[in-house]
């Protein structure tokens, strides 16, 4: 089932352009993930870092870019977005096929040391609150004293009579962006299928989705929301670091 680095490369950049409809800044996100990410593990030999829901390895990317010395583990549960990011970024992290907030699904890292950092971006809002918590409590676990949780994703505003206003601005500069001129979700699937090369890796992930489907079960909840369940967890601090519409970066530290 593997991919030619052609064939990853064409897909992996139609990701790139099709995610920008969904993720209000992408690349300030990205940035302002990595900056965090710099800061907490400066001086520090061999920075040891997860990527929560890597998909096709975008935010692993430039993290090693920006951190040439750390170590990347990238999970996901999706078959064919992890064989791009195998074959399209093959140098910038191991990839490990697990379903977060599962039973026993840090196991599947085969981790040898504690984290320096977790991050996940519009990767963990599809898990319902129980699953939530058990996903923040294992992180909790893994990390090392001092060590973060970075959290970019879709918050919706605890005053829901704001939740229209919030979404319009956050669509607006999707738009002023070029969001809007890229095929969307399942334009980039439905294509996706019809790739000869892609075709066992497709059927896969619908046999997969099929077992483990996925939603938006916990998208409804709020960054403040997050905070109380990331606390109850055991991280110390929660901070909003960035925030666009209902676009935002949380760090979660957890204590000394």
């Amino acid at each position: 089932m593997g991919i030619s680095m052609a064939v990853a490369k064409g897909w992996v950049e139609r990701w790139e352009r099709q995610q920008q409809r969904y993720a209000v800044d992408r690349e300030e996100r990205f940035t302002v993930i990595t900056d965090v990410v710099q800061y907490v593990t400066a001086g520090r030999p061999r920075p040891l870092l997860l990527d929560l829901g890597c998909g096709p390895g975008s935010l692993a990317a430039r993290l090693a870019e920006r951190l040439p010395d750390a170590e990347i583990v990238a999970a996901d549960m999706d078959p064919l977005l992890l064989e791009l990011g195998r074959t399209h970024h093959a140098n910038a992290a191991r990839y490990v096929d697990t379903v977060i907030g599962a039973d026993g699904w840090t196991d599947a890292l085969g981790l040898r040391r504690p984290l320096d950092a977790a991050v996940s971006t519009t990767a963990l809002h599809y898990l319902p609150e129980p699953a939530l918590l058990h996903t923040y409590r294992g992180l909790a676990a893994l990390l090392r004293p001092g060590g973060v949780l970075v959290n970019g994703d879709h918050f919706p505003p605890a005053e829901r009579s704001c939740a229209g206003v919030t979404a319009y601005v956050g669509r607006r500069r999707a738009e002023r962006t070029g969001g809007h001129a890229h095929e969307d979700w399942q334009e980039w699937w439905t294509a996706a299928a019809r790739d000869p090369e892609l075709a066992d890796l497709v059927a896969e992930r619908a046999q997969r989705r099929a077992t483990h489907p996925g939603g938006a079960a916990g998208a409804e909840l709020t960054a403040d929301r997050h905070a109380e369940l990331l606390r109850e967890a055991g991280f110390r601090e929660v901070v909003p670091v960035w925030r666009f519409g209902d676009s935002a970066v949380l760090v979660a530290l957890k204590g000394d």
